[in-house]
């Protein structure tokens, strides 16, 4: 299964005048890839990954999964938002089986294993007001997983938390990368989980949004972040990341 991207251009108005948001984007996944993107604020990461889930339509371009065009949001697309956005009148369980029933076997089948993979045993008929940060984003990921799709879109979902759980739930993700071998997509501000996550580091730059570098990440798991060549690779990453702004835009880049 791969995924074509091609955004040539995305703009919004502001006032009588549009502003071009991303130009150029090519990217394409192969099955089972991990995809960091970082970049400035303001450089169009989130706008792109809302391309990629058919949340947002109105762009210049073709994203096409397995072949398929995406026209809409749909069951091959996964998301994972900044917040987990979870029903507080709805128990864990509940909560990731969403509008499906877990009187169908399947699906209780299905919810039972994510909540085994998200560390959640023994939480399942807890709400959300009982639950943590981590825990309740931990939920979030399962419910974006329950239908299996081809690609698990995250926008920044590990943002809002303490430094401890935010290295748990990268853990997490990872563990269920492995597992599931679902190919993912995961935007960041951070340049440690990005090289930590990644097979692969994708540099957006500004005005407009498009891709500077692609670095791969040939480290392998599991990472040390204290380790010389994680360091090194870090050095590699920040320097790009620095002189994005500078550098020409690069026709035709691919993954």
């Amino acid at each position: 299964m791969t995924v074509h991207i091609r955004v040539r251009e995305k703009s919004f108005k502001k006032g009588q005048t549009a502003v071009q948001v991303l130009r150029d984007i090519r990217l394409e996944l192969e099955d089972g890839d991990f995809i960091t993107i970082i970049g400035p604020s303001g450089c169009g990461k989130s706008t792109l990954l809302k391309i990629i889930a058919g949340l947002d339509t109105d762009y210049e371009g073709t994203v096409e999964i397995g072949g398929l065009p995406v026209v809409g949001p749909g069951t091959d697309q996964g998301f994972v938002f900044q917040e987990h956005r979870l029903f507080p009148w709805l128990t864990v369980e509940e909560n990731i089986a969403a509008n499906l029933s877990l009187k169908d076997p399947e699906i209780r089948k299905r919810v039972d294993e994510l909540i085994h993979i998200v560390r959640l045993k023994g939480f399942e008929k807890a709400y959300p007001k009982e639950l943590s940060g981590g825990m309740s984003q931990r939920v979030a990921i399962a419910r974006a997983l329950l239908r299996e799709p081809k690609i698990l879109l995250l926008d920044e979902p590990f943002g809002a938390l303490d430094a401890f759980t935010r290295k748990h739930l990268q853990d997490v993700l990872l563990e269920i990368w492995r597992k599931k071998r679902i190919t993912m997509v995961l935007v960041t501000h951070d340049l440690d989980e990005s090289i930590y996550l990644g097979n692969q580091v994708v540099i957006m730059k500004t005005k407009p949004g498009s891709i500077s570098r692609i670095i791969p990440i040939e480290l392998p798991f599991p990472r040390q972040r204290a380790h010389p060549l994680f360091q090194e690779m870090r050095q590699k990453v920040l320097k790009e990341f620095e002189t994005a702004d500078e550098l020409p835009l690069i026709e035709g880049l691919g993954i």
